[in-house]
């Protein structure tokens, strides 16, 4: 497999031989543009089989329960189970909510298949309901049942599809505002920021826990906004904004945040942090959410998260966790989780960079495993499993998208090719206990269909996203970003920290130091900034340790108190070298 550094050295060839042959190099290229598309189309293929093998055999052995036991063939009603590690509170007469089948509709579409999606809409819509006695994950049950509700509403309203014409009367939307209408009494505390857990009939039981974690409560904001914005009822919106805004408020002065918090007292339980499990999704929330609303306030905790991520967690292409309070890291460890962040980076030398890591863990043990400990360079000794997470698949679609270099269908392709050599069972597609052996696991995932097969679909084929402009959410459910969701939007604040270029010329505008190439740190430490404001830049930051382990010059990024790229040197340290230039 080439990597993305010989990718670009073959296009520095073809532009060279472009030069003194044109009409040859025309005909290479277009030779070179025909095998591609046939091997996008090859591999298409194959991601389509492998979700319509996981969908029929859930609708064949498991549907309407929750997901499909691929194994012995049978269903478990796990909506009730997700995020619930001790399995506490289980409800005794649950009988599943088809959850599959919710986070497999957007799929269904993107695939092209109406017929199916119209059905599956029409069964929902006469069959689904909540009042239900049973504990769920505010968090899980936002994320892919709501999620998964409201997008399949505006694909089935897409004047542009003319999906189940004549037959869809919103049914779903009034299953996502039933939804939402339970979700509201999880927000009634002294904080504002929502209970982790909450039964779908009853509200808030007695004596349940006050702990929830940054992604519990920071990660509300693109499901509950659209339901506001679909129904005209502001409560659900005005909800989740209200305790993202609360939650930010309780960051350190070093603009980190921690893992778990109490929702009544509004303090902190556990102060390490970093990119991965109990926090992942904030930090994504964040970015999309300003995309999504156009709200400059999501901007500005997004950009101050980023700086704060960049500084205190990376190491290299790695990130670790730290202590929110004082930035000193914690742990040195690898999560699957964190595979999202590639797709998430404001920088794409970086995204690339740390993208690579997770794909050498990938090929390394044949699939990402759940938690590695890099400071040991050894598996953790308990969770050594991989649940057909999608984050790899994820990062390497949008990263696709912003580079256009084949390299990343290649990853794409190896992806493909470990989950049905090393998870496809004749039962569908199931889960992977331990790395090491490769035993499985009877458990096919929903979010296996709603994003593991999506975002390797779309790799391969992105004809539904054109002449359209999605966001995905955190479950890769689509949500459309439309002019009039931005001019809705409450009135944000502005931030007492945000970074302005002043000019008699221009408006006040945001700046940066990559863009103006300026150092950070000089102009910082002068006071004096631009005009007299301060200007920063991520791509400034250093890294932990600048004297972290290389192979090439790129990997060591730019000293942040001179501006000078580092070298990697001949031992395979970054260093600053007093003869750069």
């Amino acid at each position: 497999m080439s990597s993305p550094k010989s990718t670009i050295r073959f296009g520095t060839l073809v532009l060279l031989f472009f030069v003194t042959s044109p009409i040859i190099c025309n005909l290479a290229m277009s030779e070179v543009d025909s095998h591609l598309a046939a091997k996008k189309r090859h591999m298409r293929e194959k991601v389509r089989k492998m979700f319509y093998h996981a969908y029929d055999n859930y609708m064949t052995y498991a549907f309407p329960h929750d997901e499909l036991k691929p194994l012995t063939k049978t269903y478990t009603d796990s909506l009730s189970e997700l995020g619930n590690l001790k399995l506490e509170h289980l409800p005794q007469h649950y009988n599943g909510s088809a959850l599959t089948l919710i986070e497999s509709l957007s799929s269904l579409v993107v695939m092209g298949n109406n017929t199916e999606f119209e059905r599956a809409v029409i069964w929902l819509s006469e069959n689904l309901t909540f009042d239900v006695d049973a504990r769920i994950s505010l968090f899980e049950c936002n994320i892919r049942v709501l999620g998964g509700l409201v997008s399949a509403h505006i694909l089935a309203t897409d004047p542009t599809s003319r999906l189940v014409q004549g037959i869809y009367k919103n049914q779903l939307l009034i299953l996502a505002e039933d939804l939402g209408r339970r979700f509201l009494r999880a927000f009634d505390t002294p904080t504002g920021l929502p209970y982790a857990w909450i039964n779908l009939k009853y509200g808030v039981m007695e004596n349940e826990t006050t702990e929830t974690s940054t992604s519990g409560c920071g990660s509300l904001i693109l499901e509950m906004g659209a339901l506001s914005r679909l129904t005209g009822d502001s409560r659900y919106e005005a909800a989740a904004l209200r305790a993202l805004r609360k939650l930010w408020s309780m960051r350190s002065p070093l603009n980190l945040l921690g893992t778990t918090l109490d929702v009544v007292t509004g303090e902190w339980i556990e102060y390490s942090s970093g990119i991965g499990a109990g926090v992942d999704s904030f930090y994504e929330y964040l970015m999309k959410a300003h995309i999504l609303f156009g709200a400059e306030e999501f901007w500005d905790m997004f950009h101050s998260a980023y700086l704060a991520v960049q500084k205190y967690f990376r190491h290299g292409s790695w990130y670790h966790e730290a202590d929110m309070r004082t930035g000193k890291a914690t742990y040195w460890q690898l999560t699957s989780l964190q595979a999202f962040w590639p797709g998430l980076q404001a920088n794409i030398a970086a995204a690339n960079s740390s993208h690579r890591e997770f794909f050498h863990v990938w090929e390394k043990f044949g699939v990402l495993p759940e938690r590695y400990l890099l400071d040991r360079d050894m598996l953790h000794p308990t969770e050594k499993y991989y649940p057909l997470r999608p984050e790899l698949a994820e990062s390497t679609y949008y990263l696709y998208q912003a580079t256009k270099d084949p390299w990343y269908m290649e990853v794409g392709e190896s992806i493909v090719k470990s989950l049905n050599a090393y998870t496809k069972v004749e039962g569908g597609f199931a889960s992977i206990k331990d790395v090491t052996t490769m035993k499985l696991e009877d458990h096919q995932h929903s979010f296996f269909l709603a994003e593991t097969c999506k975002y390797l679909y779309l790799l391969f084929d992105d004809s539904f996203l054109v002449g359209k402009n999605y966001i995905f959410t955190t479950e890769g459910h689509p949500l459309p970003i439309l002019s009039d969701w931005h001019e809705r939007l409450p009135e944000a604040y502005t931030s007492s920290n945000r970074t302005l270029i002043k000019s008699a010329k221009y408006q006040a505008k945001r700046a940066s130091s990559m863009t103006l190439k300026v150092c950070p740190a000089t102009a910082i430490n002068s006071g004096r900034g631009i005009d007299g404001y301060q200007v920063e830049s991520a791509c400034h930051i250093p890294d932990v340790r600048a004297n972290h382990r290389c192979t090439t010059d790129e990997e060591c990024g730019t000293d942040s108190t001179s501006c000078r790229q580092r070298t990697c040197s001949i031992a395979g340290y970054c260093g600053l070298w007093l003869f750069i230039a």
